[in-house]
């Protein structure tokens, strides 16, 4: 299969380019419709409708079923690690900036690497990959506050920002299950499909126990953003995604990938007015430059031995 899958063309960039701008602009999309119904709330029907979106689709492809005797124990354990990533960006975001969660949310390739290494003997570092990860982590203490006066940080901010790095390394280690199970064989949609399922019946019960429902005013902006989220972004983009994955080589999407930050950066700026201080603008930049060798590493030493070896034939 993976000798089949392409490299990068115009196509893969194009549709990178509309993919990390939709999930750059999910916590936005969230953020703005707070006021009309509360984050949580928002995540537990985003993952209802895609849910039943993504059954309908197995139901209608068929396949399925005989995955499901090897699947099930991790699916079940990608669910919650799921549930868990959506319930920190919904808790954190009514703390925290959504351009903060954007930042700190997309940390989850470090954790993703750092599981894999100690787990897959095939996903061992390499030195470049450890330097991505240090300055990943120095990144994420200057944009928390490096060089401010501790005692009159917002402290409110400071808790949404440690809860989006909760979501970053518990997206980080849904992927480690994935790829250390057999959900990394099974149909996309069925992984999907588990990862919905679960997310929504354990968050629904936290709403209903918690009593987190508040009250609910049913405006275009809270209609858009709850079917935004189920139907572009928690359905069609990550069915796509998918796709890709399955026809394009993991090395050159993850290049692409590292957009999506830069997008909930600027969505929340233009749309939501967020200020940025220096310290977070630097922070940021060094997060997504440890992604970058992280995630890219073996596009990137490719990248460095076509150039070498143009140069050594001159």
């Amino acid at each position: 299969m993976s000798a089949s899958r392409k490299g990068a063309d115009l196509f893969l960039f194009q549709l990178m380019l509309l993919l990390c701008a939709l999930w750059g602009s999910q916590q936005v999309a969230i953020k703005l419709a707070a006021a009309d119904i509360a984050p949580l709330l928002q995540v537990v029907l985003r993952s209802a409708i895609a849910a039943v979106l993504v059954g309908l689709l197995l139901l209608w492809q068929g396949g399925w079923r005989a995955w499901l005797p090897s699947t099930w124990r991790g699916g079940l354990l990608a669910g919650v690690l799921f549930g868990l990533e959506f319930f920190f960006i919904a808790e954190g975001l009514r703390f925290t900036s959504a351009s903060h969660m954007a930042v700190f949310l997309y940390t989850a390739p470090i954790f993703s690497a750092l599981g894999l290494h100690f787990l897959l003997p095939s996903e061992r570092l390499k030195p470049a990959q450890w330097l991505g990860i240090g300055l990943c982590f120095g990144g994420v203490l200057l944009a928390f506050g490096g060089g401010a006066d501790w005692a009159h940080l917002d402290r409110r901010m400071l808790l949404g920002d440690l809860l989006g790095l909760l979501a970053g390394l518990s997206w980080g280690l849904t992927t480690v299950v994935i790829r250390g199970s057999r959900l990394s064989e099974a149909p996309a949609g069925l992984t999907l499909f588990y990862q919905l399922a679960v997310a929504f019946v354990l968050l629904l019960g936290y709403v209903l126990f918690t009593g987190q429902i508040g009250p609910v005013h049913w405006t275009p902006v809270a209609i858009g953003s709850v079917l935004f989220q189920g139907v572009v972004v928690a359905f069609f983009s990550y069915l796509a995604w998918f796709w890709l994955l399955r026809r394009y080589l993991a090395s050159n999407l993850a290049v692409f990938a590292f957009m999506t930050p830069l997008y909930g950066v600027t969505f929340g700026v233009l749309v939501l007015d967020e200020p940025l201080s220096l310290n977070f603008v630097i922070g940021a930049g060094l997060v997504l430059l440890g992604i970058t060798l992280v995630s890219s590493h073996a596009w990137l030493s490719k990248r460095l031995r076509a150039a070498r070896g143009a140069a050594e034939a001159r």
